[in-house]
């Protein structure tokens, strides 16, 4: 081989490895400059379990704010949407602990779309290196339950306030009129009347506090209906007697429920009270039984001043009353249709109301049955002008 032919051989040799070796190091340079993808974090099984059966609403979020895990109440609460939270306070809160590492517990109140707000306490606590865990509990009903408690101890304090007060100067009118008897017998008279109604407010403030869990009935037993209706209609006989008001039953007789006698009793009876206290003189007030397979109905209809439809969703509230102004006349405590609803709750059973301002009303109980259906035995018909078509 001459030596132009091996010059130029070792030319390209050459050649070849500069190249090879600047392929090499762009190579390098590129594996060097490239970054692996980031392992996600993974929720331990530990945790992952205890979510799976939690009842609280938990929470696991990483460093990116992606939730990870959740447990069902946390999807029931609506606290996640995709893989994200939906409350900004909660992942602000999130945010904080991821950043000092420090537990933090707090009460938010949280509202979305045209839900009602929740009340609820939050502790968000930094769970390993990477991941937050959030417990949410629901304190809703707790805070709901205390607001009902205030407004109730507020409002019979005002209203006890009235029969003491009255009361309370009836009692300096007697004592200024001692030279007085007929004076000294109308104010001791007033004085009765004043303290009958203290001391039913009181009997039903107590009533209403053993009802208020709406729990069910521990031992409920065969109750006749009859009877009930026969002791409530009795109770305001003479209510309904100084107003010629004639109380009068129809429907189906012999029929039994299954509750607490003294429970159902008052129920009755305070929906025929309430029936003769707000009808007009010389109307009609009728109690109407009715067999309805696994329950049985216990209506009261009167012919008396009706109720608002505006009115009619709180008519069961404490102390609600759709005249103030006739509270004092008609002696009412405001806590008889209350004691209805409960009573209702507590076996099991419901009370609607049909109403027609000007034109009366009719509360309708329903309760179950203790017995199989059977052919119950018909009441006398109502007199003519007493029958009005009610649902």
């Amino acid at each position: 081989m001459d030596p132009t032919t091996q010059a130029l051989l070792a030319a390209l040799i050459g050649a070849g490895v500069a190249g090879s070796a600047v392929l090499a190091w762009a190579v390098s340079e590129r594996a060097q400059q490239h970054v692996a993808p980031r392992e996600e974090p993974a929720v331990p099984s530990s945790v992952a379990a205890v979510l799976a059966v939690l009842r609280s609403s938990a929470v696991v979020i990483d460093d990116s704010d992606v939730v990870l895990k959740a447990s069902a109440p946390a999807y029931a609460m609506s606290l996640v949407r995709g893989t994200r939270l939906v409350s900004d306070e909660l992942a602000a809160l999130v945010s904080e602990v991821r950043r000092d590492g420090q537990i933090r517990e707090t009460e938010l109140v949280m509202t979305r779309d045209q839900a009602p707000p929740r009340h609820v306490v939050v502790r968000v606590a930094p769970l390993g290196a990477r991941l937050v865990l959030a417990l949410v509990e629901d304190r809703t009903r707790e805070r709901r339950v205390e607001a009902v408690r205030r407004d109730f101890v507020a409002n019979v304090s005002h209203e006890l306030k009235t029969p003491v007060g009255a009361i309370r100067l009836l009692a300096d009118a007697v004592h200024d009129a001692a030279d007085d008897p007929a004076a000294v017998q109308r104010f001791s008279d007033r004085m009765i009347v004043e303290s009958d109604r203290l001391s039913a407010m009181v009997q039903q403030v107590i009533e209403l506090s053993r009802l208020q869990g709406d729990e069910p009935l521990d031992s409920p037993h065969a109750i006749d209906v009859d009877t009930i209706v026969s002791t409530a209609i009795d109770t305001s006989a003479i209510d309904a007697s100084a107003k010629g008001i004639a109380v009068v039953t129809s429907g189906d007789r012999g029929l039994k429920v299954l509750g607490a006698e003294e429970q159902v009793a008052s129920a009755v009876a305070n929906l025929v009270s309430n029936a003769v206290s707000y009808s007009d003189p010389d109307s009609t007030v009728v109690v109407h039984t009715k067999d309805d397979g696994a329950f049985v109905e216990i209506g009261v209809v009167d012919q008396g001043i009706g109720i608002p439809q505006s009115e009619i969703d709180r008519i069961f509230e404490r102390f609600y009353r759709v005249d103030p102004a006739r509270h004092r006349s008609t002696g009412g405590t405001g806590l008889g249709l209350s004691i209805v609803k409960h009573v209702a709750a507590t076996h099991g059973g419901d009370v609607r109301v049909w109403s027609v301002e000007g034109q009366g009303s009719t509360f309708t109980l329903t309760l179950p049955r203790a017995e199989d259906p059977r052919t119950p035995t018909e009441a006398p018909p109502v007199p003519a002008d007493a029958q009005e078509e009610r649902p």
